[in-house]
Formats: structure tokens, sequence, C-alpha cells
């Protein structure tokens, strides 16, 4: 086994540590574990807005926690989707579209769920590599 760069830490300690970014009393905004980004579900931060408003500051939100994670959007490797009325589809995908790298498009699933408050139209989370 070889030495990492922390104290006593082998490679495989290294591979495998666990980065909690903005954690929270309930859940953390994303977990980096190795080489792979976990990104919580995300919301607006000011629901007053609509769906492309909404979608916008959430793809705002993923740059930042990617950033932070020493990632991009363009290894985004998967995403979910979760509309509180798909009538709010191409909305949504009208952000979604301006924002995504088209070279590296990821895996996704937009689903109709009913989300925390009906003041959320759109929540996103995703997977990444670093």
């Amino acid at each position: 086994m070889g030495r990492g760069q922390g104290e006593g830490q082998t490679k495989e300690d290294a591979q495998m540590s666990i980065n909690r970014i903005q954690p929270g009393k309930r859940l953390s905004a994303a977990v980096v574990n190795g080489d792979t980004i976990y990104i919580a579900g995300q919301i607006a931060g000011d629901p007053a807005t609509d769906v492309k408003g909404q979608t916008q500051q959430i793809l705002k939100k993923f740059d930042e926690l990617l950033a932070a994670a020493g990632s991009s959007k363009s290894k985004l490797l998967s995403a979910t989707i979760w509309l509180a009325d798909m009538r709010y589809y191409d909305d949504m995908n009208s952000a979604w579209d301006a924002w995504m790298d088209p070279a590296n498009p990821p895996a996704r699933a937009t689903v109709e769920a009913r989300l925390a408050a009906p003041k959320y139209f759109v929540e996103i989370a995703g997977i990444a590599a670093k």
C-alpha cells in the first residue's frame, strides 16, 4: 500500500475520503466521495419567480457546488428533475438547455411530483465526476 499525501494516509483512504459541502441539520448540499460528487435536491432560493427563473437559480447553485467540489457541469453524469406540474417541462428545459454543456449531456430523468411547498415548481439533484 502506498502512502497518500496526508499523515499516515493510504492511497485507498485518500480515494475514499468523504467531503461534505454546506452540511446542515438534515443534509449536505453536496457530498464528495472519492471522485464522485452527489448533489442533493436543490430548490430555488427565491421561489417568487417563474419556473424558468427557479430553474436558473438552481443551476447557478449547481455551478457553485460543482466548483466547490473541484468539478464543473461538463462532468455532470446524471440529473433527476422533479416538476410540480409537467406543464412546466418546456419552461424548465429552456433554462436547462441554455445552461447545459451541449458536448457533455448527462443522463437525465424528469418526473412530476408534489414538492415541499406549492411555491416551488422545480427541484434538481445530480451526480458528477471530479
